[in-house]
């Protein structure tokens, strides 16, 4: 344990120096779980930062909603000169322009008592925000499944690319053997160049595994938000677990933690408030306001004081049918909603259905696979042996050769198929991704955080300079376009 304990701590303090130096290891290697790269895509991918910011966006329409519903004071100062602009004649005598000079200030306080209006763009504000928290779990979920796919596509290319080492190397040997025969003319020269052309064929199968390789570990170091040139080097294998849930308890469970279908039901919520908020304009609005004024003709107009208190209320009366309209176009988008909503169940169930049977397949396939390795393994020694004994072809050896590795390349596939059916199914039934010690950033952290790989994308791609730059050359191109049509129209 204690052995187990000390190759973790140097796994981890590895890992940590990778997340202060994301150049560090470019050219080197880096060693990887499965949940170290859950860890570093959920510190750094952007689909996870645009969902706290969606949140932030909804908590505040929210609150925004909310205040509504407060008091609102407002100030207003006015200060005017003015007169006629010809002296007009002055009762007792003489002519004057009667200039003036006028200040006012005001305070006024209103809050409103009843609005329809007011409550549904609440309720719908709510429902919102509502939404917004689910939406941030579910970016988690989501990102889960996206690294965990390309962590296992990560595994099953290094299979791959194994069982085609595996195949030159054999094919390799084989023709050696060959060669030999063919020497001392025990052989035919058919038997040489067949050879010869299965394993050119198979170093050519190697060199596209090695580029899957090459990518799927390019795609992962993307998501994990490191240099795209750094070699990973994961610590486990694909493997297969016993999954011993049934498919009831599945369903069942994503019914009731399904993030999404939530996220819909609360969409039938926001629209039976847009329903009550088309329904307010046959509705009164009350509010009350207290105000206070002062005038003058000298600055600052804090003279002639006067205040008033009152109650309004507002109704339509007729505005053409327009109301109408608002309501039945709401109810028909809270029956969309709700007919969304049953759809929705149904295609979680079907969803969970599709994943688990997917993954209860793998789990057959696994079994059966293992065994034809370990046949098509015998079967090829026994050809080998045959032909250096004489008594086999070369046509059998290398038909042997490649049922081997077919019987290979099947049961690393069942593993993968499993493997990512099982994450299909956790993210189906809704099962919660974020990690318990996940650090959560105010919004100034993550706003700095932000900023910083904004400028930094920015500088790295010099695109204000090239969006100048593109935007004027096709500027320029399309200027030409048309001159030369004008000229062509002008010749015709």
């Amino acid at each position: 344990m204690k052995m187990k304990n000390t190759a973790r701590t140097a796994l981890l303090g590895a890992l940590f120096t990778v997340l202060l130096v994301p150049g560090a290891f470019a050219q080197g290697t880096l060693p990887i779980d499965l949940q170290t790269a859950l860890d570093k895509a959920f510190a750094s991918h952007a689909d996870i930062k645009k969902a706290e910011y969606s949140l932030d966006a909804a908590r505040a329409d929210y609150n925004a909603a909310r205040e509504s519903f407060g008091p609102k004071v407002t100030f207003s100062h006015n200060t005017n000169r003015g007169g006629y602009w010809d002296e007009q004649p002055v009762i007792g005598g003489g002519y004057s322009k009667n200039l003036r000079t006028a200040h006012s200030n005001s305070f006024s306080l209103s809050v409103p008592i009843f609005n329809a209006g007011l409550n549904a763009a609440e309720k719908q504000a709510k429902a919102r925000y509502q939404s917004g928290v689910l939406g941030e779990e579910l970016a988690f979920i989501r990102l889960k499944q996206t690294v965990s796919n390309a962590y296992y596509t990560l595994l099953a290319t290094i299979d791959a690319q194994e069982v085609c080492e595996q195949s030159v190397t054999t094919l390799q040997d084989h023709l050696k053997n060959v060669q030999a025969q063919y020497d001392v003319g025990v052989v035919a020269k058919v038997d040489l160049l067949r050879s010869e052309v299965e394993l050119t064929s198979a170093q050519q199968d190697l060199l596209k595994a090695e580029n899957q390789h090459s990518i799927a570990e390019a795609r992962l170091n993307n998501i994990m938000g490191i240099a795209q040139d750094t070699r990973l080097a994961p610590v486990e294998e694909l493997g297969y677990k016993t999954y011993g849930e049934t498919l009831p308890h599945c369903i069942g469970y994503a019914m009731l933690h399904r993030l999404d279908l939530q996220q819909s039901r609360l969409q039938v919520k926001a629209a039976e408030a847009a329903l009550n908020g088309a329904k307010a304009g046959w509705t009164p609005t009350v509010s009350g306001s207290l105000s206070n004024s002062w005038s003058d003709d000298r600055w600052p107009g804090d003279e002639d004081s006067n205040w008033g208190a009152g109650v309004g209320i507002n109704m339509n009366v007729f505005d053409s049918g327009v109301t109408k309209s608002n309501v039945a176009r709401a109810k028909a988008n809270l029956m969309a909603a709700k007919e969304t909503y049953r759809q929705d169940t149904n295609n979680v169930e079907l969803d969970v259905r599709n994943c688990y049977n997917t993954l209860r397949e793998a789990e057959k396939r696994i079994s059966t696979t293992q065994v034809a390795v370990a046949k098509a393994e015998e079967d090829y020694h026994i050809a080998q042996v045959r032909y250096e004994a004489g008594v086999g072809t070369n046509t059998d050896v290398l038909d042997a050769q490649v049922a081997l590795n077919r019987a290979r390349n099947n049961f690393n596939s069942s593993l993968y198929d499993y493997n990512l059916a099982k994450t299909a199914l956790d993210t189906a039934m809704g099962i919660e991704a974020r990690p318990d010690d996940y650090r959560y950033l105010t919004y100034g952290e993550r706003y700095k955080a932000t900023k910083a790989v904004y400028n930094a994308a920015v500088e790295a791609t010099d695109s204000d300079k090239t969006l100048k730059e593109t935007v004027k050359a096709m500027e320029k191109a399309r200027s030409e376009r048309r001159k030369a049509a004008s000229a062509a129209k002008k010749k015709a």
